[in-house]
């Protein structure tokens, strides 16, 4: 049986991208592949508690603090001292710290995004007593990273680092933050683009970065039985008289980033040219996004659905699949995506997308194929594009079952799993390349 350990920055309730990648690797492997998967990781929900103790955290007589579909889950309390000198000071009395040479400048950088887990320190001998054949780390550039390499050199195993490197947003280009990713054995990149540009930035050679895509639970989002007996979005949320109404949905962080505001700041124009048709966000609000909303809400013609995590209930919500699968347009022009989970949802719902041209999501939609490309934060372009697929069934149909097809041949979690299981495989012995 292989051991793995793996330290994504939050876990299931938590729900974005990268905890998902962990969440559903960790599942399939461990129920196909005969895996022990341990996950180590922080008791932070959201964003905001990996270094805020004003943040969302999970309590330890939660149903899912210690296990997570027969995965099991060490959650560590954060540290939310800010004193910065204190924290380096106490890393470098720690031998396997020593061994990483990290600059202190990396580290304060590192150390101020959190979480900052210095009862892990505590728990050494445990973790090195469990024998764990390689670790797996995600979410750069947060302190878990600088964790799982502590952890690997004590243990002498490989480590690996799913970054998920916006590049197209400037905080992430910092040099010294950069540096933390050449210490890992294998780093993965979700697109070739991810990887040409990690390359460049880092100077490292091929062999050091594979690519491996995101994937999606493909009969879970499949519209093919939108109408048996499911829970039924637009019955439950719309007019009466309405539900023949087009739906364009949003699915994410509710930020300037993800391309909400801007989505927010296109409506007048599109309502005012199409007025049958509802907005539904559903993810985290951020203040900047409620103030914009509230502007938005005194237009006559506005009809918005705004759903939090609190209304949910997970990855597989019943209300979150309904809504991808009665959606008409999925769109989410974010300059901040490694990948972009949400579009193959769409696409496994046989929906058509729209993201923005920058980063990576020009490797991922294949613009005029199965969706449409625009420009970040260009309100007229979005409202453009978004009115091309509201007035052109055709479109609609064509672009999302071109997705729905690559979607079900290319990226499945089944298949995403068994990638990184063949990757996995050449990492039996420290030092061994991919």
């Amino acid at each position: 049986m292989n051991k793995i350990l793996y330290l994504p920055t939050r876990y299931f309730p938590a729900i974005s991208g990268a905890e998902l990648y962990i969440q559903r690797l960790a599942e399939i492997l461990q129920s196909r592949y005969n895996y022990q998967v341990s996950i180590l990781t922080s008791n932070a929900i959201d964003f905001r508690a990996l270094r805020s103790s004003k943040g969302k955290i999970i309590k330890i007589n939660n149903k899912y603090f210690k296990s997570v579909n027969n995965v099991e889950i060490n959650r560590f309390s954060i540290n939310y001292d800010d004193n910065l000198e204190k924290k380096i000071e106490k890393l470098h009395q720690i031998e396997s710290f020593k061994l990483l040479n990290i600059s202190n400048e990396t580290l304060r950088k590192i150390l101020k995004n959190g979480p900052y887990l210095d009862n892990v320190f505590e728990n050494f001998g445990t973790l090195i007593s469990n024998n764990y054949k390689l670790i797996h780390t995600t979410f750069y550039p947060y302190f878990n990273l600088i964790l799982a390499l502590m952890i690997g050199k004590n243990q002498n195993i490989p480590t690996i680092c799913t970054p998920f490197f916006h590049f197209s947003n400037p905080r992430y280009l910092d040099s010294d933050m950069i540096e933390i990713l050449k210490a890992f054995d294998l780093l993965i990149a979700c697109t070739e683009i991810e990887k040409r540009k990690i390359q460049e930035l880092l100077n490292i050679p091929n062999s050091k970065i594979q690519v491996i895509p995101m994937g999606v639970d493909y009969n879970a989002f499949s519209n093919s039985d939108k109408d048996k007996g499911e829970f039924n979005f637009k019955k439950h949320f719309f007019q009466k008289a309405e539900r023949k109404y087009k739906m364009i949905l949003f699915c994410g962080y509710k930020n300037f980033e993800k391309g909400a505001i801007s989505i927010l700041k296109a409506i007048p124009n599109i309502i005012n040219r199409y007025k049958k048709v509802y907005f539904v966000f559903i993810g985290p609000s951020t203040i900047a996004f409620n103030r914009e909303l509230s502007k938005i809400h005194k237009l006559k013609d506005a009809r918005i659905i705004n759903l939090s995590p609190d209304n949910l209930t997970g990855y597989l919500d019943k209300k979150k699949i309904s809504a991808f699968k009665h959606s008409d347009i999925y769109l989410m022009p974010s300059r901040s995506d490694a990948f972009g989970i949400a579009f193959l949802e769409a696409w496994a719902a046989s929906k058509p997308v729209i993201g923005a041209n920058i980063g990576a999501t020009p490797q991922v939609i294949r613009n005029n194929i199965d969706g449409l490309l625009v420009e970040f934060n260009n309100e007229q372009d979005i409202s453009n594009k978004v009115l091309t697929l509201l007035k052109s069934k055709r479109l609609r149909n064509k672009y999302g079952l071109e997705g729905n097809l690559k979607v079900l041949h290319y990226y499945t979690w089944e298949r995403i799993a068994a990638q990184t299981h063949e990757l996995y495989n050449k990492f039996e012995k420290r030092g061994e390349e991919p």
